[in-house]
Formats: structure tokens, sequence, C-alpha cells
């Protein structure tokens, strides 16, 4: 019985740590904005897919590659999906702060683009959106540069992004009609890839005749130490980090004393993105991943943030362990055998085995956040200052 808790409760605690990687860039984007990103499930597919990749081109060179490809693919899913987010907030989220319902749902609305897009993208998708992307924004800059843009902004950024885009739509047409039929192929498409650990990854650590601890996750509980450790150095040791509290606390008087908001904005959402990044390369240790992987999580994700109480760091660590081991003791039954097998414990028996499934426990902890946040609803650790009362 005491083994079997151990077990869970790791399991728990190792499932918690990736719900802290995704909700921890959440929760900074959401406590600095107030942008509900509901895309941010996408960032994380995308981290996901760009490890992938990183495998099978490590795969391909053969040698130590296959086993070192991890220290590769973690800082490039960081830096796709942070320039990804960078890109989603200088397009669109810019133009939405103090709008949350409009972030909403455009928000939502790309979150359906990222995902239809990796089902589809190939090399005639590509070439399109790199003409698209080069025609659009050289001639913006140059028009900017050489032109008095204020006269002529209304009628010169429809006409060059239609131009641009008939331009990128012939190119890809013809090259999806002249190409090979393996030039042409998706490549992913709507089906799930398999990513395979190192094989240093494999197996786990054994103590006793019965507990095991798998070293993928042992491996993503050391990651989250280390992002939550990297975050708090950030935000409190350097003077990035110390404008992005200041932006946090007051954005009227920061701008006030000088701080680029809109540069601390676009920083933020990126850094946020990066994280959400850095979850997706943690899942693909522990299966395989598809175009629907931010939609498993995204809820959950959301979960921790308004559990732990928005902008909180400490906050968010404590609602994700929750919430985490909570979902594995009731879904994987452990709960359920706490109880002696007597007549007076069989109906609570009943109730925890009956929700012994991940998404009925999922079900059984929204209901019990739902009854916490009628009592605290700012959360285990509520906002002080002066953004409380905006």
């Amino acid at each position: 019985m005491l083994e079997g808790l151990i077990s869970a409760l790791f399991n728990g605690i190792s499932i918690g740590a990736v719900l802290l990687i995704v909700a921890l860039g959440l929760a900074i984007v959401f406590g600095l904005m107030g942008v509900i990103n509901l895309a941010h499930g996408e960032l994380m597919m995308f981290g996901a897919y760009t490890t992938f990749v990183v495998q099978n081109v490590a795969k391909e060179m053969g040698g130590i590659a296959p086993e070192l490809y991890i220290f590769v693919a973690m800082p490039l899913a960081f830096l796709v999906a942070a320039l990804l987010g960078l890109l989603l907030e200088r397009s669109v989220i810019r133009y939405l702060y103090g709008r949350p319902l409009e972030t909403l749902l455009a928000t939502w609305g790309v979150s359906l683009i990222l995902r239809q897009f990796i089902r589809s993208v190939n090399w005639p998708m590509l070439i399109a959106l790199v003409i698209f992307g080069l025609l659009f924004f050289i001639g913006h800059w140059v028009l900017t540069r050489y032109t008095d843009w204020d006269r002529i902004r209304e009628w010169a950024n429809p006409t060059f992004l239609a131009l641009s885009s008939a331009i990128a739509l012939l190119v890809g047409f013809i090259v999806q009609n002249s190409g090979s039929s393996k030039f042409v192929r998706p490549w992913f498409g709507a089906q799930n890839v398999d990513v395979t650990p190192p094989s240093w990854l494999r197996g786990g650590l054994s103590l006793g005749n019965t507990l095991q601890f798998p070293y993928a996750r042992l491996f993503i509980i050391a990651l989250t130490i280390l992002c939550v450790a990297a975050i708090y150095w950030f935000l409190n040791g350097t003077a990035w980090g110390l404008r992005i509290r200041s932006v946090t606390q007051n954005r009227g008087m920061s701008a006030c004393l000088g701080i680029p908001t809109e540069r601390v904005d676009a920083l933020t959402f990126a850094l946020g993105s990066g994280l959400a990044g850095i979850a997706g390369f943690a899942v693909t240790l522990l299966g395989s991943v598809g175009p629907n992987l931010g939609v498993n999580y995204i809820v959950d994700a959301f979960m921790v943030v308004v559990v732990g109480g928005v902008g909180k760091l400490v906050g968010s660590i404590v609602a994700a362990l929750i919430i985490g081991i909570a979902v594995y003791l009731i879904g994987s039954g452990t709960l359920a055998l706490m109880f002696p097998p007597t007549p007076a414990f069989q109906p609570l028996i009943d109730f925890f085995t009956f929700f012994a499934t991940t998404s009925m426990a999922k079900v059984m902890v929204f209901a019990l956040i739902i009854a916490f946040l009628q009592v605290r609803p700012a959360g285990l650790f509520p906002q002080k200052g002066r953004s409380v009362e905006v």
C-alpha cells in the first residue's frame, strides 16, 4: 500500500511538472497583459514538432547524435515557440490590448490556423509563406523609411497585403502542380508522430522490488525545477525582469518613468511562448504527439493559473502539483484503494472507483476547483498592491 502510494505521488508530481511548465508561460503573459491566449497550447505543439524534426535529423546523422539530440531540441523548441509568440504579439495581440473578448476570439482563431498548418504544411506552402513575408515586410520597411508613411498608410497596407498574398498564392499554386508527389506531400499529416527518447532516458531507477521511477519523468521534474529557477532569477535578478515586474504592478506609472512598455509586452509574450515550447519538448518524452496536443493541456494550464493566483509564480507551482497529484490519485484508482474494504467505507470506494479514469478524474477535479473558487475567487495567492484595484 505504501509503495503504491509513493509511486502514485511520484507520477502525480511528474504530471504536475509538465502542467507547471505549460502554465508558467501562461501565468506570466496573463499576469502581465491580461491576455487570454487560447493559442498557448499550439505554441506548445510547435515545440513538440521541433523536437520531432531534430530527432529525425539526428537519426540521419547517426553516431552519437541520436543520444544527444535532446540538448539541441530543447533550446530550439524554446526559440521556435518564442519567435512564433513574438510574431503573434506583434501582428495580432498588440492591437487588442484592453479588449479581452476580442483577444480570446482572435487567439482561438490563431489556434485553429496553427493546427491546420501542422496538418497541411509542405514545401509549396512554405515557399508561398516565405515569398509573402519577404514581399510584404520588405515593402513595408521600404515605404516607412523613404515615404511619408502617415499620409499613405490607409491605402498602402491593404494594397501591399493584397499584392503580396496574390503573388505568394500564385507561386504556391504553380509549385504545387509542377512538383513531384513526394515534394508536395504534407510533412506531418493529421496522424500522431513518435519521438523516441535517447537510450539513457529509457528504463527507470528501481527502489525495492516494486518501486520504479522512470528516468524520463525524473528528467522532466529536473527540467521543471531548472525552468522555475531560471524564471525566478530572470524576474528578480535582471533589469528586464525588474521592468516586467514594474509593468505588472502599475503599467501607467512604468510608462511615465520611461520603461518601454511595448517592448516589455513583446519580450514577456516571447518568454511565455518559449516556455510553452519547452513544455512541448517535455511532453515528447512521455509519448507520441499530434496536431491536437495543445488542446489536451490548455484547459489544465488555465486551471493552474486561476487556482494559483494570476501572476503568482509560487501559486502556479503549488496549484500544478496539487492538480497533477489529484488527477493521478483519482484517475488511477489509487484513492479508491486507500480505504479499508469494509461495508462502512464501501460507498466511498464505489464513488472514487466511478471516477477512476483520466477523463472522469479531470471532471471531478474541475468541480472541486469551481467549489474552491467560490471561497477564494482570487486563488491560493491573490495579488496585492495597486494592480488589484485596477
